[in-house]
């Protein structure tokens, strides 16, 4: 059975900007990986031009539906050019489950509640295929 792979990082204020999520998923489909994207269901909500759109859906079954999404995979991919609370709470939520947790950002100082919750942090995409093997 494949190893399912689930990509996690910041979509608010990057509603246009969601270019890695094709990055990580053709490296994870070299290697053999299910992805698992919630970006793929989830576009449709997303409207940069509105301030507040989350409003407009049921918070907990949105949070569910991506906490679903962490419980049935092996790794979690979280990018981080920035701070997202999601994906944090992702992040979190997939280690306490035992998940085995990728974070790739350039950001210089990482919080401390990140460090602790990866098992490898990578300041670039070029890193991640090597990463991901280990995994397997």
């Amino acid at each position: 059975m494949k190893k399912k792979v689930f990509i996690s990082g910041p979509i608010l204020g990057m509603e246009n900007d969601q270019g890695y999520r094709k990055t990580i998923t053709e490296t994870c489909t070299r290697l053999g990986f299910e992805v698992i994207d919630p970006w793929r269901r989830e576009k449709v909500l997303y409207k940069g031009d509105e301030a507040c759109w989350w409003k407009k859906c049921v918070p907990m079954d949105f949070v569910q539906r991506d906490l679903d999404d962490a419980d049935r995979c092996d790794v979690m991919v979280v990018y981080l050019p920035k701070l997202s609370a999601g994906a944090c709470m992702e992040l979190f939520y997939a280690k306490r489950k035992a998940k085995k947790v990728i974070v790739v950002s350039g950001m210089e100082c990482l919080s401390p509640w990140i460090v602790v919750h990866s098992d490898v942090i990578l300041k670039s995409f070029e890193e991640l295929e090597e990463a991901l093997k280990r995994m397997l």
